[in-house]
C-alpha cells in the first residue's frame, strides 16, 4: 500500500468523505473516559478519520505507510493538540505494548495480513482496548454512483476487478476470532463541487492519473456526470457508514 497512493494524496484529501457524528459518539462510549484515551488510527491516510477522533478529545497516533498521505495528514492536523503520526502499518505498529485504548482502521482492512495484524493489535491494546473496522460504502443503487460506476468500469481496467475481490470482508470474522463484534450502520452524505467530483474519481487507486493518456477522457466524462446530477453547483454523494467494533481474540 505504501506506493499506491503516492500520486493521489491531493485528490484523496480533496474528495473523500468524513465520517458521521453517530460513529464518533459510539466510539466515545466504547472507550470512556475519552479525555485520557489513546487511539492508533491504522492506515490513517490524509487524516479524515483521525480528525474526528481528535475532536472527541482523544490523543491519536496516525499510522500511515505512505509518506505523501502522511504528510497531507500532518499538514491538516499537525497543529492540533494530541495529534502525532508515524510510519507503520497494521502488521508493524511503532507503539509500546499495552499502550492503546482503541485501534481504528477506516477503508484499510483489505490491506491487512490477518494473523499478523491481529497479533500486533493485541500487543499494543490495553487489556480492555477495542478495535473498530470502519468503511464508508457507496450507496450503489443511487443514480450518481451508477453513473460513476460506468466511468470506473470503462477506465479502471483489471486493477478495479482485482481491488473489488481484495476488498471482500469475509475475513472480518476471522480477524476477530471467537469474538462476535458489534456491526453498526449509519447513513452519510458528502457534498462535492465539480472539482471535488473529479478528485473523487481520480483518487481511486485503480484509476489512471490525470496525466495519463486517458486522463482527459475521464475528466470529460466526469464533468458530464456532474452536469447531469448537480443541484445548485453541487452533487450529494451518498454513503452507508459501516463499523465492526470489538476486541479480537488470539488464535
Amino acid at each position: 500500500m505504501g506506493s499506491i497512493f503516492s500520486t493521489k494524496a491531493g485528490d484523496y484529501a480533496a474528495s473523500r468523505p468524513d465520517y458521521p457524528a453517530a460513529l464518533f459518539e459510539t466510539l466515545r462510549i466504547s472507550c470512556a473516559p475519552i479525555s485520557v484515551a489513546t487511539v492508533a488510527d491504522i492506515g490513517a491516510g490524509t487524516g479524515l478519520l483521525t480528525q474526528g477522533l481528535l475532536r472527541m478529545g482523544c490523543c491519536v497516533v496516525a499510522i500511515e505507510p505512505n509518506p505523501a498521505m502522511r504528510q497531507a495528514s500532518d499538514l491538516l492536523l499537525g497543529g492540533i493538540g494530541g495529534y502525532s503520526s508515524a510510519d507503520g502499518c497494521a502488521e508493524s505498529i511503532p507503539l509500546e505494548a499495552a499502550s492503546v485504548d482503541l485501534i481504528t482502521a477506516a477503508q484499510a482492512f483489505h490491506w491487512f495480513e490477518i494473523e499478523r495484524a491481529r497479533a500486533e493489535f493485541l500487543r499494543v491494546l490495553k487489556p480492555h482496548g477495542q478495535v473498530a473496522l470502519i468503511w464508508n460504502d457507496r450507496v450503489i443503487e443511487d443514480p450518481l454512483h451508477g453513473a460513476l460506476d460506468e466511468v470506473f468500469g470503462e477506465f479502471g481496467g483489471p486493477k478495479r476487478a482485482a481491488l473489488a475481490a481484495h476488498e471482500d470482508r469475509s475475513s472480518v470474522p476471522r480477524f476477530f476470532g471467537s469474538t462476535r463484534p458489534k456491526e453498526l450502520f449509519w447513513p452519510h452524505e458528502h457534498s462535492l463541487e465539480e472539482d471535488g467530483l473529479l478528485s473523487l474519481v481520480f483518487s481511486r487507486s485503480y484509476m489512471p492519473g490525470r496525466g495519463a493518456d486517458d486522463g482527459r477522457r475521464i475528466a470529460d466524462r466526469v464533468r458530464q456526470v456532474f452536469s447531469r446530477f448537480a443541484v445548485n453547483g453541487k452533487v450529494e454523494v451518498r454513503y452507508r457508514t459501516v463499523a465492526f467494533l470489538g476486541r479480537p481474540t488470539s488464535c
